[in-house]
C-alpha cells in the first residue's frame, strides 16, 4: 500500500514538473500593445530642385530649378547639449503602440534647407523697386534670364541682421536654417524579425522592421534677404508635408534601442515669409529624402 500511495505522489511531482516545462514563459517584448516610446537622434538630408516664387509690392519673380542642401553639423556634443540641441539637424519621436504591431506617434522632424549660392538658375518676372531703394539696381523683366545666385556678394548664411551690404544689396539669400521644421503625426508598423536571425532570447536583443506613413505642417524660420530688404525672422506656419518612412529597429534589453530610417516625401509650402514686410512671401514646393539615426526608450507606464 505504502509503495502505490509513494509511485501516486511521484507520479503527480513528474507530471507537475512535465507541465511546467511546457508552458513558455512570457517574453516582455513579444507584446508592445500599451507601450509608449520616445526617439532621438539625427539626419541628413537630400532635396529635389524647386521653382521658388518671390513675390512683393514692387515685384514678382520666380527662380527656376532652384537647388539646395543641408547644413550638417556631423558627430558633435550638440546633440546632447540641452543649450545647444535645436542647433544640429536633429528628430524628435513620442510615440504609443495601440497594438502589438501598431504605433501612433507625433514628432519633429528638424532639418535644415539651404539655396546653394554658387548656382546660376534662370529667373522669370519682374522687379520694379522705387529708385530710391537699394536693391532697385535689379530693377527689369527678367525671361529665363541667366541668374548668379552669388551676385552682389550673397553667401551661404547671409549676413548678420541690419549689416549693411558694401558697393550695394545682394540679389538673393535663402535659407529655412532654424530651421525647416516638419511637425507632423505618424502611423507606424513594427513587425519582430528575431528568428530570422536566430537571437535566442528577445528581452535581451530584438530585430524589428518598421514602416510608417505620416502627414503635418511646416513651421520655418526662414533667414532670407531678397534684393537686400530685410529679413523676417521669426518662426511662421508656412505649409505641409506628407510622408513615408521603413527602418530597422535593434532593442537592447528590452527598454533601450537604435533605429536607422530612410524617410522621404513632400512639402509645400505656399505662405513664406521673408522680409519684415507682410506684403512680400514666398512659396515653393519639393521634395525631400531623410537618413535617420536615432536613439530610444521603451516602457509601459
Amino acid at each position: 500500500m505504502k509503495t502505490k500511495i509513494l509511485f501516486f505522489l511521484l507520479a503527480c511531482v513528474s507530471l507537475n514538473t512535465f507541465a511546467q516545462e511546457e508552458i513558455p514563459v512570457q517574453k516582455y517584448a513579444a507584446h508592445n500593445k500599451g507601450k509608449f516610446f520616445v526617439m532621438w537622434g539625427g539626419n541628413r538630408e537630400s532635396y529635389s530642385k524647386s521653382d521658388v516664387n518671390f513675390r512683393g509690392k514692387d515685384y514678382n519673380f520666380t527662380v527656376e530649378n532652384m537647388a539646395a542642401h543641408d547644413k550638417p553639423k556631423g558627430w558633435h556634443v550638440d546633440y546632447v547639449n540641452p543649450a545647444n540641441m535645436t542647433i544640429p539637424q536633429t528628430n524628435l519621436r513620442l510615440g504609443y503602440f495601440f497594438s502589438d504591431h501598431y504605433s501612433v506617434t507625433i514628432g519633429v522632424d528638424h532639418m535644415k534647407y539651404v539655396m546653394t549660392q554658387n548656382q546660376i538658375a534662370n529667373v522669370n518676372g519682374y522687379i520694379n523697386l522705387p529708385e530710391n531703394d537699394p536693391g532697385s539696381i535689379y530693377n527689369g523683366e527678367y525671361n529665363n534670364r541667366p541668374i548668379d545666385m552669388s551676385q552682389g556678394g550673397a553667401q551661404e548664411g547671409g549676413f548678420d541682421k541690419g549689416e549693411t551690404q558694401v558697393g550695394g544689396p545682394a540679389f538673393l539669400m535663402y535659407e529655412h536654417t532654424d530651421g525647416l521644421n516638419y511637425i507632423n503625426t505618424e502611423v507606424s508598423r513594427f513587425d519582430d524579425i528575431s528568428k530570422v536571425f536566430r537571437l535566442p532570447n528577445i528581452d535581451k536583443v530584438q530585430i524589428n522592421l518598421t514602416e510608417g506613413l505620416g502627414a503635418g505642417v511646416l513651421l520655418p524660420k526662414t533667414n532670407a534677404t531678397v534684393l537686400g530688404k530685410e529679413r523676417h525672422d521669426d518662426f511662421h506656419v508656412s505649409g505641409y508635408g506628407v510622408s513615408a518612412k521603413a527602418g530597422i529597429n535593434v532593442t537592447f534589453f528590452k527598454h533601450f534601442y537604435v533605429q536607422g530610417e530612410l524617410k522621404g516625401g513632400y512639402i509645400n509650402m505656399q505662405d513664406i515669409r521673408t522680409t519684415a514686410s507682410n506684403e512680400d512671401k514666398a512659396s515653393q514646393d519639393f521634395f525631400f529624402f531623410q537618413r535617420i539615426i536615432a536613439v530610444g526608450g521603451i516602457f509601459r507606464i
